[in-house]
C-alpha cells in the first residue's frame, strides 16, 4: 500500500450529498482524512485539479467467476474507475461442486452455456480442487490476484448439482438431499458469501429448464430458513421477462416463500424497461408495490443499458434463447468446415426457415431482420453496413437463407450486430432514483463475443449526467457506490469519508468517454489457442485506487493486483450500526 494525498480535487463522496472542494488523505490502504487545503505529511501528492474525486465504482452484476482465472487484468474496468465486482450471479457459481465428475462438467458446461464463455478455459485454468463454497473461497485467495476488490454469492443451481448431481436437471429433491443443500448454504455463508442467487428464467441448449426450475416449495424454505441465520446476506435472482414471460408468476411464488422472512431480495427483471415488455410491465409493478406493502425487502435490479445481441456461430447463447434450436445446432459444432456444411445443407435450411417463422419469440433478432446488421466480415467481402432485410430483398431469399448466403461468402467467424432494444428511459431514471434499486448492472465478464459489459458505467456520467442531464453527478455516482455498498452491506467502502477503505477514482468530466468496443484476440480456447473477446479502450480515469493502490494511472492499467475477497457484514449490531 501506498500513503497517497489527492488534492485541489472536487469530492462526490457517494451518498448523494452535494459536491464539495476538498483534499483526501490516505494511509495504508484507508481514507484517513477530508478537508479542505490538507498540507502533505510526507506522502505522494496527486494533483486532482480540475477532477471529481469519488468513491471506486461497484459492478453489480459480473460473471468473472471463471475468467478471472485466465484474464486476472480485468480489462478493461481499472480505466473505468471500477474497484468493486460482484460474481456469482443468476444462480452460477464455480462452487460448491459434486465430488464426482459428470456432475462437475455439467455446471462448467451450464456456466459456459448461459455466460458465453468457452469450456476450454474452465477445465485448462481453474484447479478444481474445491467441493465446498468455503474450499473454493480459499482456493481463490490463493491462486487468483486481480485488480478489483470481489465479492461472490453461492449459487442455487451449483448447491442443486452438488447435492443431487445429474438429477438435479429431472426432478424434485428428497428431504436427504434437501438438508445437504441446507449445508452447503451454511457453509457458503459462514464462509462470506454474499448470499445465495437463484434462476427463475433460463433454458438450455437442449431447451431443458435449469435445475432451480424443478425445486420445491420445500426445497425453497429450507434453503431461506439458513439465511435468516444471516442478517447481511442477500438474496438474487432473475426472472423471465425476456422470453417464456412467466415473470408475474415468478414474483407470486417468491411473495409467497419470502413473505414474513426478514431476507432482503435483488430481483433482475423486476420492473422491465423495454418496449417489448411493456404488456408484462403492469403486473410486474403490481406485483412488486404488493411485495413491498407485505414487509418484502425487494429491490429491483436493472440495467442501464438496453441489451443488444451479436450472432456469432463460434460462441452465443442467442439462437437458443431465441426459441431456435436450428441454428444453434451451427454454434454447437466444433468445426468451422462443419459449421458450414451445415449452413449449405439445403434440408437443414428449410429447418431453418421454419424455426425461424414458427419458434423464434416474436421480439427475437431472428423476428425483426431489419434490425440486424452485416457489419463484421471475417474476410472483407460483405456487402457491409446493410440490414440483414436489405441483403435478403435483393437476394429474393428469406432471411434465414440470406444470414447463411452471408456468412458462408464472409467465413463463419463473421458476426451479425443487432441494433439495441428499444428501452423506456423514463422508467430507467425512475429506477436510478428509487431508493431500493441495484443498478450499473452490466453481464462484465460474461458473452464478450456478444457485447462488453465492463466500461458501460461510463454512459452513466457521459449520456445521462453531462449530454442529457437527466442526472445530477451526485445521483449517477450514488447509484454505482454508496447504494451499492449499502445493499451489498459492504459498510466499509463505497463513500469518501474517513475511516472507510480508499477504493478511489478520479477524473476529469470533459475527457471521459464510452469507448466504442473492439476486440482483443487474447481468449484461450483449451486447444493451446487464442479466441477473441470484445473489450474497449480506457473511459480513462486519471486514477484509479483499490485499497489505497493505484491501478490505473497515467492512461494505462499499472500492473498492480491489490483486489481482496470481501465479505458482508453479518453482525446484528455492526448492520445496525452502519444503517444508522
Amino acid at each position: 500500500m501506498s500513503d497517497i494525498l489527492i488534492k485541489n480535487g472536487t469530492v462526490v463522496d457517494g451518498t448523494g450529498a452535494p459536491a464539495f472542494r476538498a483534499d483526501v488523505r490516505v494511509k495504508n490502504g484507508v481514507i484517513a482524512e477530508v478537508g479542505p487545503d490538507l498540507a502533505p505529511g510526507g506522502e505522494r501528492v496527486f494533483d486532482a485539479a480540475g477532477c471529481h474525486v469519488t468513491p471506486g465504482f461497484i459492478e453489480s452484476h459480473t460473471h468473472y467467476d471463471g475468467t478471472m482465472w485466465w484474464q486476472p487484468d480485468l480489462d478493461p474496468l481499472p480505466g473505468y474507475g471500477a474497484t468493486t465486482m460482484i460474481l456469482g450471479n443468476c444462480g452460477f457459481s464455480a462452487a460448491p461442486l459434486h465430488k464426482y465428475m459428470p456432475a462437475q462438467r455439467e455446471m462448467i458446461g451450464i456456466f459456459s452455456f448461459f455466460e458465453d464463455i468457452p469450456e476450454g478455459p474452465f477445465m485448462q485454468n481453474l484447479p478444481w480442487d474445491w467441493n465446498t463454497w468455503s474450499e473454493y473461497r480459499a482456493s481463490v485467495e490463493r491462486n487468483v490476484k486481480v485488480p478489483l476488490n470481489y465479492a461472490a454469492y453461492v449459487g442455487h443451481i451449483a448447491i442443486r448439482l452438488a447435492a443431487m448431481g445429474v438429477e438435479a436437471w429431472e426432478r424434485e429433491a428428497t428431504p436427504e438431499e434437501i438438508a445437504k443443500m441446507a449445508e452447503l448454504l451454511d457453509d457458503a455463508l459462514a464462509a462470506g458469501a454474499l448470499g445465495m442467487s437463484d434462476n427463475m428464467h433460463d433454458h438450455d441448449g437442449q431447451n431443458r429448464p435449469v435445475p432451480t426450475l424443478k425445486a420445491s416449495d420445500a426445497e425453497f424454505e429450507a434453503l431461506f430458513d439458513v439465511m435468516e441465520r444471516y442478517p447481511g446476506c442477500c438474496y438474487q435472482v432473475i426472472v423471465d421477462t425476456f422470453m417464456r414471460m412467466t415473470g408475474p408468476a415468478n414474483l407470486e411464488r417468491l411473495a409467497r416463500l419470502l413473505g414474513g422472512r426478514k431476507i432482503k431480495c435483488q430481483i433482475a427483471g423486476a420492473i422491465p424497461t423495454l418496449d417489448f415488455q411493456k404488456g408484462i410491465l403492469p403486473a410486474m409493478q403490481e406485483s412488486v408495490r404488493k411485495m413491498r406493502e407485505a414487509g418484502v425487502d425487494v429491490w429491483p435490479g436493472y440495467a442501464h443499458v438496453s441489451p443488444t445481441s451479436t450472432l456469432s456461430l463460434v460462441k452465443s447463447l442467442i439462437f437458443a434463447q431465441s426459441n431456435d434450436y436450428v441454428w444453434h445446432e451451427v454454434v454447437l459444432e466444433d468445426d468451422h468446415a462443419k459449421k458450414a456444411a451445415l449452413l449449405a445443407d439445403p434440408q437443414w435450411r428449410a429447418r431453418a426457415r421454419e424455426s425461424w417463422d414458427n419458434n423464434a419469440w416474436d421480439h427475437s433478432p431472428l423476428k425483426n431482420p431489419q434490425e440486424l446488421f452485416l457489419l463484421d466480415s471475417e474476410n472483407g467481402t460483405g456487402p457491409l453496413n446493410i440490414t440483414l432485410k436489405e441483403y435478403a430483398d435483393s437476394l429474393g431469399l428469406h432471411r434465414s437463407d440470406a444470414m447463411a448466403e452471408w456468412i458462408l461468402k464472409n467465413g463463419t467467424r463473421s458476426t451479425v450486430h443487432m441494433a439495441p432494444f428499444p428501452k423506456d428511459e423514463e422508467l430507467t431514471l425512475e429506477l436510478m432514483k428509487d431508493p431500493k434499486t441495484v443498478g450499473n448492472i452490466s453481464d462484465a465478464g460474461a458473452h464478450l463475443q456478444m457485447l462488453c459489459g465492463g466500461g458501460e458505467n461510463a454512459l452513466l456520467l457521459t449520456q445521462y449526467v453531462r449530454e442529457q442531464k437527466k442526472l445530477t453527478l451526485e445521483e449517477a455516482i450514488h447509484v454505482m457506490t454508496g447504494k451499492l455498498a449499502g445493499h451489498f452491506n459492504l459498510h466499509d467502502r463505497g463513500v469518501i469519508a474517513p475511516g472507510k477503505r480508499a477504493d478511489i477514482a478520479v477524473f476529469n468530466m470533459d475527457e471521459i468517454q464510452r469507448r466504442e468496443m473492439e476486440k482483443a484476440f487474447d481468449v484461450p480456447d483449451g486447444r493451446g489457442g487464442t479466441t477473441w473477446r470484445f473489450t474497449r479502450k480506457p473511459m480513462p480515469t486519471r486514477l484509479t485506487l483499490v485499497n489505497g493502490v493505484p491501478t490505473f494511472e497515467n492512461g494505462a492499467f499499472t500492473g498492480a493486483m491489490p483486489g481482496e475477497f470481501l465479505s458482508p457484514a453479518n453482525d446484528e449490531a455492526a448492520l445496525a450500526e452502519a444503517a444508522e
